[in-house]
């Protein structure tokens, strides 16, 4: 059993009681909150819903900006094709291994905490990297096959690293 803070056990008993609550309650409470009048479409169930966020926002703060793009591109797909594939960026754990075959070399990149090493020199981006094995701008996740329609490399994982 996990032990709350006093915010956290005032959060979740002020959520607690939002369903008992009457449509009158909930719009007072929105005005309190929001310090302006509630959508008048907003019926108690989404009421209840964007109360409960608000008050998660304040006591433990909002997603950040890259978070809130990534779930903006999203909504804007599926708007545009209610039945498109989401493709999620992948994320690569430290210590991962990108391995790509370019004119019959096998070059490896491994993953570390805040950049990339190859051939025993450190990396910002993946694209410097893409950028000395080629000769030409790429874009270095296309490049290393992390984006859609890139080539293929193989993704290998050192021993006690996951992806």
């Amino acid at each position: 059993m996990s032990v709350q803070s006093p915010a956290e056990e005032l959060v979740a008993a002020e959520i607690a009681i939002l369903p008992g609550c009457s449509i009158h309650a909930l719009r007072e409470r929105w005005r309190a909150l929001f310090r302006g009048e509630p959508p008048p479409a907003f019926g108690p169930d989404l009421l209840r819903r964007s109360i409960a966020q608000k008050l998660q926002e304040d006591a433990y703060g909002k997603l950040s900006p890259t978070a809130q793009r990534e779930l903006n591109r999203i909504v804007t797909l599926l708007a545009k094709n209610p039945t498109a594939r989401i493709d999620l960026p992948r994320r690569i754990k430290a210590g991962a291994v990108l391995v790509r075959d370019w004119k019959g070399t096998a070059h490896r990149v491994t993953v570390a905490e805040n950049g990339f090493s190859y051939q025993e020199r450190s990396y910002a981006s993946l694209s410097e990297i893409a950028r000395e094995i080629t000769g030409t701008q790429w874009n270095g996740p296309r490049f290393f096959g992390l984006r859609q329609g890139a080539p293929k490399p193989s993704l290998m994982q050192e021993p006690g690293h996951g992806l």
